[in-house]
């Protein structure tokens, strides 16, 4: 599984790519704007982690959608869920920060199971999936 980091945040990034490198996941890279993420993502992301707010302002909604129609699985993971309002067309949810580690294991391993064409039941954390039609 290729998972893309979207965060600005340079430890944060690196914290959650260090648990989803235990679980066995491949990070193709840590993009902290939406020019950067593209350009990972032209070599091909199965799941995509996103923050709402990079560097280049509030560009994570747009990028995670793009990144969707591109065919990743795409989950956000924000300090500011609401800004999100009812979803983003094609992603999954968010999963609102600080995360704990386990929190982000339980997500990682559902958005992965979801990418597969899976239907588990959400992780039992504080992650909101959208209700929006795809």
């Amino acid at each position: 599984m290729r998972v893309l980091i979207v965060e600005d945040e340079v430890l944060v990034a690196l914290e959650i790519q260090n648990v989803l490198e235990d679980l066995g996941y491949s990070v193709v890279g840590i993009a902290a704007d939406a020019r950067r993420a593209r350009a990972i993502a032209d070599a091909g992301v199965d799941v995509a982690l996103v923050d709402v707010n990079l560097r280049d302002g509030m560009t994570g909604p747009g990028i995670g959608a793009e990144l969707a129609e591109r065919g990743a699985t795409v989950l956000f993971m924000t300090a500011n869920p609401a800004q999100l309002g009812a979803g983003v067309v094609g992603t999954l949810g968010v999963l609102p920060k600080p995360v704990e580690h386990h929190e982000v294991k339980q997500a990682a391993e559902y958005v992965a199971a979801r990418h597969m064409g899976l239907l588990p039941p959400p992780p039992p954390s504080r992650m909101r999936s959208f209700e929006v039609r795809h």
